[in-house]
């Protein structure tokens, strides 16, 4: 399977450093990937019955689609590379991914876009801390 972004690192004219391409493709992919899910589910969310119970989720839900969104094109931008801010945003990264993470799991038994949006919120929180590693 071929992917945009893998493609698009290799194709970068300088020279990326001693960053690890297979980390740092998997976090830019697993954060497009969680800022769409909870960007759904918190659409989802909406049209629920009782969308007063899902307020938190809604919030966490939006919070976490707009830190892995910046989060995706701070990691794809390389000019100028400022490790200091990269590290900070996967930490945030991490952390909203982690929250939502925890209250979408909150809701996953009565809403299923509520558990699909966990497992999303886990593998970017997953991807962030590894890519972290290996940046040192």
């Amino acid at each position: 399977m071929t992917s945009t972004v893998k493609d698009m690192l290799a194709t970068y004219p300088a020279d990326l450093g001693a960053v690890d391409r297979d980390k740092l493709t998997r976090c830019i992919e697993e954060c497009v990937a969680c800022a769409q899910a909870c960007t759904a589910c918190a659409d989802a969310c909406l049209s629920e019955g009782m969308v007063g119970d899902l307020t938190k989720c809604i919030r966490t839900d939006m919070d976490c689609a707009d830190i892995c969104t910046t989060t995706a094109a701070v990691l794809s931008r390389h000019t100028g590379y400022d490790a200091n801010i990269t590290r900070a945003m996967l930490q945030a990264c991490a952390v909203a991914c982690r929250a939502c993470g925890d209250e979408c799991a909150s809701h996953a038994d009565m809403h299923d876009h509520c558990r699909l949006c966990a497992e999303a919120c886990r593998s970017c929180e997953q991807a962030c801390d590894e890519l972290l590693g290996a940046l040192g």
